[in-house]
């Protein structure tokens, strides 16, 4: 099963082109243009151009968790032990034989009495990192072991290490459109891009699910894709950088 791949939405930006300060220093007590706040520092000489920059990027979940649910009552310990006991070390061995880690199983057991008979229930918690895999083993277990397991939805979720990338990638996503919208301006001009002064990243948002499902509908009935497109975090991030003009250098134009 592909996953849907990142996507990135066109930036919103603004510039502002700054001359240089009469008598070409810098003024340190005065508030930076283009800082919230008036917040006061020192003015690199030359030059600058402002902008800002957003991003917007996605990432589908990268992991699944699926849940199997088996019991049996019998009025001998032995037998009600014997029929969970064979069922899981055929859902053990399936999930052994695709390429599933052992880590990633973890089963629980309950006995207990119940009135004059004995009670064995157990569940086996799977977790996927391949989700065509995830389907191929659920469906050869209901075609197998039929109504004597239970197969909850698959539960869809991130990593750790996934949300950190997205967030990642969002930013220097903002900041390569803040940059190459500053390219643009300078070129307005025949002005050269120089080095950043500055780079802020001044908001980030995250959410959750862009989907159409109705919520009268039963949980029964979502596809697997709808509890991907579901469980898939959206992210945007907007930056504030500075970017020092260069001189261009009139001894090489007048050659050209």
């Amino acid at each position: 099963m592909s996953l849907p791949a990142l996507q990135l939405s066109p930036a919103r930006m603004f510039a502002e082109l700054l001359a240089p300060p009469l008598g070409g220093r810098g003024r340190e007590n005065e508030p930076e243009p283009g800082l919230p706040g008036g917040r006061s520092g020192p003015v690199p000489p030359g030059r600058e151009v402002h902008v800002s920059g957003s991003a917007e990027l996605c990432a589908a979940p990268d992991r699944a968790r699926v849940s199997i649910r088996l019991g049996s009552r019998k009025g001998e310990a032995g037998e009600a032990r014997s029929s969970v006991s064979r069922r899981l070390d055929y859902i053990a061995q399936s999930a052994r034989q695709r390429g599933v880690q052992e880590e990633n199983v973890t089963v629980t057991k309950d006995f207990s009495r119940v009135e004059n008979a004995y009670q064995m229930e157990a569940e086996v918690c799977i977790t996927f990192s391949d989700f065509g895999k995830m389907q191929n083993i659920c469906n050869l277990l209901v075609e197998k072991l039929g109504s004597s397991v239970t197969i909850s939805p698959p539960h869809f979720y991130h990593t750790t290490q996934a949300v950190d990338t997205l967030r990642r990638q969002v930013c220097l996503a903002a900041v390569g459109n803040a940059r190459r919208k500053a390219q643009e301006v300078c070129g307005l001009f025949g002005q050269a891009l120089g080095k950043p002064l500055l780079i802020r990243e001044e908001e980030m948002k995250e959410w959750e699910g862009q989907t159409d499902s109705h919520p009268s509908s039963s949980s029964d009935t979502v596809t697997v894709q709808q509890r991907i497109q579901s469980a898939t975090i959206y992210a945007s991030s907007k930056v504030f950088a500075i970017f020092e003009i260069k001189g261009t250098d009139k001894r090489k134009s007048k050659l050209t």
